[in-house]
């Protein structure tokens, strides 16, 4: 318990830093939103006017704790652009690309561990040269190219859904799920072909090992070692790519929803940031840099409960 709190403490320091650091870092950008906003009407008097409501003429130290305070309340603030609260233009779009990510984590999660084990079968015959040469091949190909072939053949040639047509989630529920499981493909391949390549290394370099040639010499079956021991042992590797691979796919996510017209946050970030909407700018940065850490701690702390060395520094 002491290093889960650890953890927790360290993530919640993290993200205070991020959060200061993103909004010293809208505050110093070039550009008044102020101006941008009133556009060929800017003059003085309404730029300060407007200056004044937006509240950008306050001391930076206390518009940051203002914002920070409001964001653990639930207060975001308010859109320069839509004037409206950030949180209910962020919330729909947060819950899709969620829907999104986490179904490409199912994916890659559900066919990388079994497809490692699959190939170590394989290790220095044929299938193994044509595995690596299709796994290099997956880890090559960008999300964003693998989007436009997936919308070309399964949108256009097959009208299985259709491309830049997003229905609402709530209303075709079946509809949005086929838009956001081709995208969880695309986002899923290159990094379940990493995943791979990865578990399979760990697989034979465990079963290398002293443990597993004794427990073989007693006449236990190599594949129940496997199952029984080695497994485990890599799912501690597994498990930390894993937790990177979830954190990984914010990148991958506002590539791919620009493709596929998903309406998530990806593609609210690059609009707002056109428009310079920094509070939603700022509120996008902060949750996804919380998705990131959070990612990595959730695996820190599921190898800590697998392998209770680490909670040791590696001594039994």
């Amino acid at each position: 318990m002491k290093a889960v709190a650890k953890r927790l403490l360290t993530l919640l320091l993290t993200m205070i830093l991020v959060s200061f650091l993103t909004f010293a870092a809208f505050d110093i950008v070039s550009g008044d939103p102020a101006e941008t906003l009133l556009g060929t009407q800017a003059t003085p008097e309404r730029v300060a006017a407007l200056r004044e409501e937006l509240g950008l003429n306050r001391p930076f130290l206390v518009r940051y704790f203002s914002w920070l305070g409001g964001f653990f309340t639930g207060d975001l603030g308010t859109s320069y652009n839509y004037r409206q609260p950030v949180w209910g233009l962020v919330a729909p779009k947060l819950k899709v690309t969620l829907l999104m990510c986490l179904l490409c984590f199912v994916l890659v999660s559900a066919t990388s561990i079994p497809l490692a084990i699959w190939s170590y079968r394989w290790v220095g015959g044929a299938m193994d040269w044509l595995r690596t040469g299709f796994n290099q091949l997956c880890m090559a190909v960008p999300p964003f190219f693998t989007g436009i072939l997936v919308s070309w053949l399964f949108g256009i040639v097959l009208h299985i859904f259709t491309p830049g047509g997003f229905p609402d989630l709530h209303a075709h529920p079946w509809g949005a799920f086929k838009h956001l499981f081709f995208a969880a493909v695309c986002i899923g391949i290159p990094r379940a072909a990493m995943t791979v390549r990865m578990m399979r290394s760990t697989v034979v370099e465990e079963m290398q090992k002293a443990y597993v040639r004794t427990a073989i010499s007693r006449g236990n079956d190599r594949s129940g070692v496997l199952r029984t021991h080695v497994l485990k042992n890599s799912l501690v590797s597994a498990i930390t790519f894993l937790g990177q691979t979830m954190a990984e796919m914010v990148g991958g996510s506002i590539v791919v929803e620009q493709v596929f017209g998903i309406p998530g946050l990806g593609r609210f970030l690059v609009a707002s940031i056109s428009n310079r909407d920094y509070p939603v700018v700022q509120t996008i940065v902060v949750i996804l840099a919380l998705w990131v850490v959070l990612a990595g701690t959730v695996a820190d702390v599921l190898n800590q409960i697998i392998d209770p060395r680490l909670r040791t520094g590696g001594k039994a």
